[in-house]
């Protein structure tokens, strides 16, 4: 079914001043007042002039409406029809310009039909009369008052949608910047302790390959196994990525292995021991209740603190201790080697050190690292555990 196109608003405005010329024309040949005149129907024209330019213009148009009454009732008998042409810029001025304008135009207009009504009218000023005429003002400013607010009411209600849509794209667009930062430095870590463990491994297998080659096979099987662990991780984070690419189906979808927490650091000492770097490992039993954020980033920042380790201190002892407080967990990881601040700085360590405070930082956290006063290195990390566990109710919400 066709819906009525709407009338262009110029159209719908001859439209209404025909409509409105026509009334007071039908009621001058219908009157027993007085004859038609050529000033008469003039007067009418002239009357019904302002509803034609009432949109643009609507304080002239109702200034306009008004005075031609006084021509209208001086040029012929007739007044039922004369306030229709008043009665509509009334309206369009209400729609307009809202409460306050139709306000002062109620009170400019209502002793102006007072007079009329003195000057032309034979009724009673106190009267049925009277009452009707000023009807006739103060109803179509308050049903163009009404209007306006339901205008501007319904503008309002559009526009807070839109706000509301524009804060949830830019929540979105936030979130997924912070899960591509968060995956970028996922592989960071990931990629930067195999390969830190790779180079390492393959200098002590090309160093032992003609003087121990038991010993270089034994090197060359730590590195296939680092590589392929680190392979593991980034096919599990390609496969995050991937997953739901087709729904309803995993075909083609990486194995996803569970994301490494503090329980897991014990897996990093096999590598750093065939690097040459002594792990001692001490972890408190009470981290099985921390949350997930917290022991992901936990572990993530010991992966990158000893990779540090195999990078700059050579063969070395180290130590990592997590301990659980109250109001979150405590990380260190030391070792006795014997690189200086300014080797690490120069020789690339300060984006790995920058990575960690930043992932500590996103939980709420903070992370310190410097050289110990005997010697070595030393990184301290604490985890809040209340904003960590607020933060992954609001990700599930």
């Amino acid at each position: 079914m066709l819906c009525p196109r709407v009338l262009p608003a110029r159209v719908a405005d001859v439209a209404i001043f025909v409509g409105c010329a026509a009334a007071m024309l039908v009621e001058l040949a219908r009157s027993h007042k007085s004859e038609p005149s050529v000033l008469g129907i003039l007067a009418i024209l002239v009357a019904c002039a302002p509803v034609l330019f009432r949109r643009d213009h609507p304080v002239p148009a109702m200034a306009c409406a008004v005075l031609a009454l006084f021509g209208i009732t001086s040029t012929s008998g007739i007044y039922e029809t004369i306030p229709i042409p008043s009665v509509i810029c009334g309206y369009a001025l209400a729609v307009r310009l809202g409460r306050r304008a139709a306000i002062w135009a109620g009170l400019l207009v209502a002793p102006v039909v007072v007079v009329l009504i003195l000057t032309y009218s034979v009724h009673p000023v106190l009267g049925w009369d009277t009452a009707k005429n000023l009807g006739l003002v103060a109803l179509p400013l308050t049903l163009g008052v009404a209007a306006h607010e339901r205008r501007a009411h319904l503008a309002a209600l559009l526009d807070r949608a839109e706000s509301a849509e524009r804060t949830r794209e830019e929540e979105a667009l936030r979130r997924v910047g912070e899960e591509r930062l968060r995956i970028a430095r996922d592989v960071h870590d990931v990629v930067a302790h195999a390969m830190v463990a790779i180079n390492v491994q393959a200098g002590v297998g090309a160093h032992l390959l003609d003087r121990d080659p038991a010993q270089a096979r034994a090197t060359l099987r730590d590195i296939k196994r680092v590589s392929g662990e680190a392979l593991t991780d980034l096919r599990s984070m390609l496969g995050v990525l991937r997953a739901g690419d087709e729904p309803g189906t995993d075909d083609g979808a990486a194995p996803v292995r569970p994301v490494q927490g503090l329980a897991e650091i014990d897996d990093l000492r096999d590598g750093l021991g065939s690097a040459g770097v002594d792990l001692e490992v001490r972890i408190d039993p009470a981290i099985a209740t921390l949350p997930a954020s917290v022991g992901a980033t936990g572990y993530r920042i010991v992966q990158e603190a000893l990779t540090n380790v195999m990078r700059h201190a050579g063969p070395t002892s180290a130590r990592v201790r997590v301990a659980r407080s109250d109001d979150g967990v405590l990380i260190e990881v030391e070792d006795d080697g014997i690189a200086t601040p300014a080797a690490l700085v120069g020789s690339g360590a300060g984006h790995g050190l920058r990575g960690m405070r930043e992932r500590a930082t996103a939980i709420g956290g903070s992370l310190d690292a410097g050289p110990r006063p005997h010697g070595g290195w030393l990184v301290s990390a604490r985890l809040p555990v209340a904003s960590a566990r607020a933060g992954e109710e609001v990700d599930s919400a």
